[in-house]
Order: structure tokens, then sequence, then C-alpha cells
């Protein structure tokens, strides 16, 4: 049986990032908000009446990322976490970080996700002062929204050149 690595697969056209070890363990969350009004009681037991507001969205959290180049003598943060570390910045021409699927051989654990929070340190150094093995303490990923079903994942932005020629078609009409 061979070995599948864990990988989150961009949906935007970017990088997909590999694990470089599997991880041992995925921690789920799932949260349904609610309120309790103080005011309200029930009539047999006399606890406050519940009321459900909605759902917060999925989030995954894996601890404890192994990543090691000394072998190679490799920068194992240009190698390994800086893909990591775009996960966490605002994918270019976008107002959003990157989407992700979180996947791991045939089970899809989330469809559509970011990466929320990145927690690394760097554990090990070559004499020249070189990173050659990084920890990733806690990766939590977050449930994103489907796209809307007339718009791809990959929808740019306008730019101001197009920004701009709408506005003078705008002035025009409007001078009419």
């Amino acid at each position: 049986m061979q070995l599948v690595k864990a990988e989150l697969k961009c949906l935007d056209g970017g990088s997909d990032i590999k694990f470089m070890f599997n991880p041992n363990q995925l921690a789920f969350e799932g949260v349904v908000e609610t309120s309790e009004n103080p005011g309200a009681r029930t009539q047999n037991k006399g606890k406050p009446k519940v009321s459900f507001s909605n759902i917060k969205a999925y989030k995954i959290t894996i601890n404890n990322i192994l990543f090691d180049t000394y072998e190679e003598g490799d920068n194992v943060v240009k190698k390994y976490i800086d893909n990591f570390k775009k996960a966490v910045e605002f994918s270019p021409g976008k107002e959003r970080p990157p989407i992700y699927r979180f996947v791991w051989g045939e089970q899809i654990y989330l469809r559509r996700c970011m990466v929320e929070k990145l927690n690394y340190k760097l554990t090990m150094f070559l004499p020249n002062g070189t990173p050659v093995r990084a920890v990733i303490d806690s990766l939590t990923l977050k449930e994103a929204d489907e796209p809307k079903p007339n718009q791809s994942v990959a929808t740019p932005n306008p730019s101001n050149k197009t920004r701009q020629t709408d506005n003078m078609k705008r002035k025009s009409r409007n001078k009419k």
C-alpha cells in the first residue's frame, strides 16, 4: 500500500501545498451559536429559553506538522514554510486569501477552505544559520462558502483601467 500525503489543493490556480509528513491527528470544530434570554424561562423546569442564531464555519486544526531538510541542507522555510505563509496572505488581484481543498488520499475533509491561522517555529539550523527543521505548531483551516453558480472561483477584480473606462462611459451617458 502506497503512502499518500495530505495536501491543500489550491482552487485559485496557485500552488498546492503538500505535507512532508502526514498529520498524526486532525481536530474538528463545529459551533452552533446560541443566546439565552434570562427573562424567558421554561414553565416546567425554569431554565432559560435558548435561541439558535446561526452555525459557524467548520474548522480543522492540525498540530505538530514536521518539516525537515537537514540531510539535503536546503532552507526549510524556502522549500516548505513559504507556501504556508502565502496561504495567509491575500491572493494577487483578490481581496481574500487563497481558497484550498483539504484532501488526504481519497478523503476530502474540507471541500473549500482557507488557512485561518498559522503558527510555526524553526527548530534546527546549520552552522551557517540556514534553517533545516520547522514545526507548524498549529494550522487552522476554516470552511469557505461555495462561489455563486454564475461566478468562477477565480473571478478577477476590476482593474483601475476598467474602472476608468466604465466611469468615462457613465459620464458620457449622463451628459446626453
